[in-house]
């Protein structure tokens, strides 16, 4: 949004509001409109002349910052101080962003971390690991809330920092699955939308969401993500915004790698660990280690076994965690605590899994899905 950046008041704010909640005004309709009329008010003061434009009321748009403000919310104008400076410098930005949580998050700088929905055990512990390291390094974490990679991302920086982009309204969190995270977000980090309240997440709304996630981040970082998937998506939003694009490598074998190795022969950058991350950004380099002092390791994701006919029958724990394997083998304890199950209960489906042929159990407690043909 071109000019200088500043404050609206409350009469502003409802006539800006009322702008961007037009139906079929998108973002680049709302710069011009307001590049040509000068504000708001006197787009909506023209609306009559200008044939299609139906604003809501001011009532309506009075009652939607009326209902941001009980549920701990606010709305921020992309002209205003307050609105991200990288989500601000997009042609054009979003015109309006509800915020949920710390705002000052925003000014922070941050690295977006996404990858799939269906992550292998592996790809979450990794995703854990960089988002907790890059998180200790200064780096807000910005992720979508989807399930795997986004929540394990999200899970690991709530202590320092971490913000949500939803693909609908602030009170319409998605997937279901998530809404306990999302709750836990809004009162350590921040959650953003540029939908207005009781907006229900739809597939149209997620490559807008892709496209405020990369918006937010000096760089994108993708964990796992197959041919076809909305972490390409947000990858691509990124190479379009200017944004450094980065890559963790997978396995050939796994489908969830295909993404993301696309995209590092395409040229972006390698990524495994969180000091690759900090060396491309230009940051100073530092050893980030753990507590008891040893340098963080990367298990690379990999791929998905898929389950022969004659498992179609076995429990559904068995299922989990087949899905949850890949050829990078994992600690078992490590696993049934992403699939929040008793370790044992684990080891049993384990067991069942090696019968079949599908899954191994390695020497030091690992486990990983079969390399037999």
């Amino acid at each position: 949004m071109t000019g200088a950046r500043r404050p609206l008041d409350h009469d502003e704010r409802v006539a800006w509001l009322r702008l961007a909640r037009t139906p079929g005004l998108g973002a680049l309709g709302f710069a011009r409109l307001i590049a040509r009329f000068g504000s708001a008010a006197a787009v909506l003061d023209a609306a009559p002349s200008l044939g299609r434009l139906s604003p809501p009321s001011s009532a309506a748009a009075m009652a939607e910052l009326d209902a941001l403000d009980r549920l701990g919310a606010r709305l921020l104008a992309a002209c205003e101080p307050d609105f991200p400076a990288l989500l601000a410098s997009l042609d054009p930005p979003p015109p309006v962003l509800s915020v949920r949580g710390d705002v000052r998050l925003l000014a922070r700088p941050a690295i977006a971390i996404v990858g799939a929905r269906d992550a292998s055990a592996a790809g979450r512990l990794f995703a854990e690991t960089l988002a907790r390291d890059l998180g200790r390094a200064g780096l807000v974490v910005v992720s979508g809330l989807a399930r795997g990679i986004d929540a394990a991302a999200h899970r690991a920086s709530l202590e320092t920092g971490t913000v949500a982009v939803l693909a609908g309204g602030l009170d319409r969190p998605y997937p279901p699955q998530n809404v306990a995270l999302y709750e836990e977000i809004a009162r350590a980090g921040a959650a953003v939308s540029e939908l207005p309240l009781g907006a229900v997440a739809r597939a149209r709304d997620f490559p807008r969401r892709n496209h405020i996630v990369s918006g937010l981040a000096t760089a994108v970082i993708v964990v796992e993500a197959a041919a076809r998937s909305g972490s390409l998506i947000t990858a691509r939003a990124a190479a379009e915004q200017g944004r450094d694009v980065m890559a963790v490598p997978g396995s050939p074998l796994d489908p969830r790698a295909r993404g993301t190795n696309a995209l590092l022969k395409e040229g972006a950058t390698l990524i495994e660990s969180a000091e690759d991350v900090l060396v491309a950004l230009n940051a100073a380099p530092r050893l980030l280690r753990d507590p008891v002092g040893r340098a963080p390791r990367f298990a690379p994701g990999a791929a998905t076994i898929r389950a022969p006919p004659d498992l179609a029958d076995e429990g559904e724990l068995a299922r989990r965690v087949l899905a949850a394997l890949s050829p990078t083998p994992v600690p078992i304890d490590a696993l049934a605590r992403l699939l929040d199950a008793p370790v044992g209960a684990v080891a049993a489906a384990l067991t069942e899994l090696e019968l079949t042929g599908v899954a191994e159990t390695l020497p030091g407690g690992y486990a990983a899905s079969s390399s037999r043909p």
